[in-house]
């Protein structure tokens, strides 16, 4: 048996009016996930976030992956340094570090979706300036990138940019006890980045500057018992993400890097088909996150975000399916990790609609791949029991 993942970030979502009250995931033309929930074997909701915790994708995919978040979550920051191969110190405290446009307000959190050959000469440079043996600065991809200190306290209060897009940068600026120092770094950068000559020519092109970092998601390293300790299976990780490169390190899962995954609109999907299904060869698990869904309900672009999930569907489900067609029986689990409702740009706690699929039973529910459907199915209230289910769970009927 094989075991088939597919994490569509950010794809839940709230009735729209502009839809006739249908969501995105309603009103998509995704034959194939209404393929697969029509003859799932087991469907329904989840609930992968968890109250007093943050309604992201580190807390929710780690719950998705078979993790109880409350037992085995310190922070973004951590899980992002495994994956760009950071190695911390117990005194160490590693924050997710935007790169953002921002004035006397928070713009834009991703800079314009900056380049990653852009940011990372943006991100060496603000390393020469103002690293020292206990601050450094790592690039990411994108405009996602890592800060460590060194001996940084705990109780830091930092809120992720893409949460305040639109607010005042005084009013969401780091709080509690060190955070003093978060905040001249945040300076200092502004300073250190108005006048580089990257952000000069992304100014003359009528591209946003990435003109200040914004660091948030701090945490100390997490100790986690391999994916093949737990469920018997070995496995791999297939994400454009570092968050999730890094939950995939820790879970003891191989990463695959694939080329041509962006974690945007231009993602090459058929790659990342491709990857999974050789990774299926030697392996008996393969989890695929798409980053698309909640990077365009983050900007508030309904088309697109409809877009992403039909491509989803199209340039990923449908060829993995082609090609599991006359191999190895196996199992198939299709959900969002959390929804990211367009009205709000930014993460909810609702449930999310997940399917089952068994590739040894005929079975016809009459149902399409969606909140609404879904929610007369199997409730799943703690989401990290739901990996036990799709793995081990009996799921007939």
């Amino acid at each position: 048996m094989k075991y088939i993942v597919i994490l569509g970030d950010g794809m839940a979502d709230y009735p729209i009016p502009e839809l006739s009250g249908k969501t995105p995931l309603g009103s998509a033309n995704k034959p194939c996930m209404d393929y697969l929930a029509d003859r799932s074997a087991t469907y329904g909701l989840v609930k992968t976030t968890i109250a007093g915790l943050p309604a992201g994708s580190d807390v929710a995919n780690l719950s998705a992956m078979g993790y109880d978040p409350l037992k085995y979550y310190t922070g973004r920051g951590p899980l992002e340094a495994a994956s760009i191969g950071i190695p911390l110190k117990p005194a160490d405290v590693a924050f997710r570090c935007n790169l953002i446009t921002a004035d006397d307000n928070i713009i834009d959190y991703s800079a314009g979706h900056i380049t990653t050959q852009e940011s990372s000469e943006l991100m060496k440079y603000l390393d020469s300036k103002l690293g020292t043996p206990d601050t450094r600065f790592y690039p990411g991809i994108s405009y996602r990138h890592l800060l460590v200190i060194e001996g940084c306290p705990d109780g830091i209060n930092c809120t992720a940019p893409h949460d305040v897009v639109g607010q005042p940068v005084k009013d969401n600026l780091p709080k509690g006890e060190g955070s003093e120092k978060i905040i001249e770094l945040i300076e200092a950068s502004r300073d250190l980045l108005a006048n580089h000559p990257i952000n000069k020519k992304r100014v003359a092109e009528g591209k946003r500057p990435a003109n200040s970092i914004w660091p948030w998601g701090q945490g100390r390293k997490p100790s986690m018992p391999t994916f093949k300790d737990r469920y018997g299976l070995d496995g791999a990780v297939i994400s454009a993400v570092d968050l999730i490169k890094g939950l995939g390190v820790f879970a003891g899962l191989e990463v695959i890097n694939v080329p041509g995954a962006t974690g945007y609109l231009d993602t090459d999907y058929g790659a990342k088909a491709a990857h999974a299904l050789k990774s299926l060869e030697s392996k008996d698990f393969v989890f695929v996150h798409v980053e698309a869904p909640d990077e365009m309900s983050h900007e508030g672009r309904l088309k697109d975000k409809i877009r992403a999930i039909e491509d989803l569907d199209n340039k990923l489900i449908r060829p993995i399916l082609a090609g599991m067609a006359g191999r190895d029986e196996f199992r198939m689990m299709v959900l969002p990790d959390h929804p990211t409702p367009l009205a709000t740009k930014t993460h909810a706690y609702d449930p999310v609609p997940y399917i089952i699929y068994d590739s040894r039973y005929n079975i016809t529910n009459n149902k399409r791949y969606d909140e609404e459907s879904m929610k007369n199915g199997r409730y799943v209230a703690h989401g990290c029991d739901l990996m036990g289910l799709f793995i081990h769970g009996d799921i007939q009927g």
